[in-house]
């Protein structure tokens, strides 16, 4: 980034952006501004009146420095220590996944499982296996008042992200964080009333052939569901059965290659109902609910 031409915002922000993209960047021009703007303290959106102004050398190496940072592969919403998630932004760091929009289905699921006439008008026990950030926790807290989330994780790390976004969004009174391998720190028969996750379900095969954006920074443990991807989630599918009253719900994200494999798991096990598989927007199955027989 040296030239006797004036660095102005917008020279800034076309010279990244086709740098990043001969560097493979999949979207150089976002990336361009969410850095820009992060390193210039400003929203996004200013940055479209400011295409003319200079950028001083302070500003031009801050943003240098995150330039280069991602065009080694680390990830935007951790060089800017924030991702969007269901129109709320949740702090993220290296220890939790970054939100994917996948996820929001997950949420849509709950929120609309809360609207039946047994959860309706008291209150609901939730617990997120996995909960990462919290970004599922703290958005169903946020969008249904009456419930009490519990949100899980076997790491500390990762429980300090999920408390500081509960703080920031203002429902920490209702979403306690609690360590823990899936739901084994819950007293026996806790009388969950929906048990919802984002379990580890990429395969190993899978996660070895991952981006090395993905695969270099993201944590693994998060991603890996074991050589077949199911692992987790055939660990948790019998927990969840002991802690859920009747008629209680599991709400899980899948990857569409296991939903079927993932339905025979739940189908095995007689308290539990008929499994629902939920598409995303692409028609692939993305989320699979059932509920606990009576």
């Amino acid at each position: 980034m040296s030239s006797n031409e004036a660095w102005t915002i917008g020279r800034l922000l076309q010279w990244t952006a086709d740098y990043l993209k001969q560097r493979g960047a999949d979207n150089p021009r976002l990336d361009a501004e969410v850095l820009l703007a992060h390193a210039a303290g400003c929203e996004r959106i200013e940055l479209y009146t400011r295409f003319n102004d200079a950028a001083d050398e302070p500003l031009r190496e801050t943003f240098r420095q995150l330039v280069r940072r991602r065009a080694d592969g680390t990830p935007v919403a951790y060089l800017v220590g924030r991702r969007e998630f269901y129109s709320l932004a949740f702090q993220v760091t290296p220890a939790v996944l970054i939100p994917r929009p996948e996820t929001e289905f997950v949420v849509i699921e709950v929120l609309d499982l809360l609207k039946r006439p047994e959860f309706r008008d008291r209150p609901v026990e939730v617990a997120d296996v996995g909960t990462g950030s919290g970004v599922i926790a703290v958005c169903v807290a946020r969008h249904a008042p009456r419930c009490h989330v519990t949100a899980l994780d076997i790491s500390p790390e990762a429980l300090a992200v999920a408390s500081e976004n509960a703080r920031r969004h203002q429902v920490a009174e209702r979403v306690t964080c609690v360590q823990s391998d899936l739901l084994e720190a819950l007293p026996d028969h806790s009388h969950l009333d929906i048990v919802v996750s984002n379990p580890p379900y990429v395969t190993q095969s899978e996660y070895d052939a991952l981006p090395a954006m993905i695969r270099d920074h993201e944590p693994r443990q998060a991603l890996l569901g074991g050589a077949d991807g199911l692992d987790v989630i055939a660990r948790l599918v019998p927990q969840a059965a002991d802690h859920l009253v009747a008629g209680g719900a599991l709400v899980l994200e899948i990857s569409p290659m296991l939903a079927e494999r993932v339905c025979d798991l739940l189908r095995a096990d007689p308290r539990w109902s008929a499994p629902t598989l939920v598409r995303d927007l692409a028609g692939l199955s993305r989320v699979v609910r059932v509920l606990k027989q009576s």
